[in-house]
Parts: structure tokens; sequence; C-alpha cells
């Protein structure tokens, strides 16, 4: 319904922020958005901002703790203390989120989506889609944009597959 009235990315918002996805055929992880401390108050905070700013480049933990100058061990100890995550799993999360937000948002290939969330290909965006949340990249876009994904983009996965 408000779908219907608003748009797809309005019954998003709003599926979010109530912790139920527009639509669910089962067995999938809850579709929530995970808060980010405010980098100006934080230790790490101009690390992973310049890392969401990057994201679709290959990102080490030597970047990260560059952008902080801090030793790698340091900066994996404040990261930890902040964020109760280590900074490759806090990167993950994020380039999924980053791939989410064009699967909802864009007609990007799922490979280009891959690209653009810094997966390198297409496998390893299937595989930390499905990890997080239970679902292929064109089950997410059909979910979140109420339409099946485009033959070309369910031919690229399948190919990808290996089926």
């Amino acid at each position: 319904m408000i779908r219907k009235d608003h748009g797809a990315a309005v019954a998003n918002d709003v599926a979010r922020g109530t912790v139920v996805p527009p639509h669910r055929d089962g067995g999938q992880a809850q579709y929530v958005r995970r808060p980010v401390p405010d980098p100006q108050i934080s230790g790490t905070g101009r690390a992973r901002t310049w890392a969401l700013d990057n994201l679709h480049r290959p990102i080490t933990l030597r970047d990260l703790a560059f952008q902080e100058s801090t030793s790698t061990r340091t900066f994996t100890r404040r990261f930890r203390e902040e964020l109760g995550t280590s900074p490759a799993q806090w990167l993950i999360r994020q380039r999924v989120e980053r791939a989410c937000a064009l699967l909802e948002q864009s007609d990007l290939s799922v490979d280009d989506v891959a690209a653009a969330a810094g997966f390198g290909s297409t496998a390893s965006l299937r595989l930390h889609l499905n990890t997080e949340l239970g679902v292929s990249p064109s089950s997410y876009r059909a979910t979140f944009r109420g339409r099946p994904g485009t033959h070309q983009e369910v031919s690229s996965e399948r190919a990808a597959a290996g089926r």
C-alpha cells in the first residue's frame, strides 16, 4: 500500500524503520541499516569516512591505519573499542550496504554493482549478500523494487554461478 501511494524508496524506509521487509519469501535476515558512530567524536572516524568514500577500491588495514596516522595494531584496537567489530567485518558490511543501495536505486548490472561496492567480482558480492542477508542480488533487487530482475541480471548471475 505504501509502495503504491508513495513509491518503493518510501516503502523501503518504512519497512526498515519498522524492522519489517516490504516483502518476504521467508528465511531471510532482517534488512536493517546499522548506525555508524559520528566521525567527529571517534578515534577512527577519519579512516571510516575515507573508506566510505573509497569503497570501490581495494582497502587494506594499512590504508585505514594510515588515515589515522597509527600503527595497524593500534588502529585495530581502537576500532574494536569503538565499533565492537573488526575493520574487515565493518568494511564488508559497508560494502553490502552500498551494494544494496545500488540494487535498490539503480539499473546497474549485478557485475557493475559488485565493482562499485568494491567486491571485485559478482561471486564475492553474491557470497557476502547471501551471508549478511540470506538472498541473492537479483532477489534483493526484486524485493525492494517490487519487480523481478531483468533477464540480463538473472543470466549473469546464473553464468557466474556456473549454471
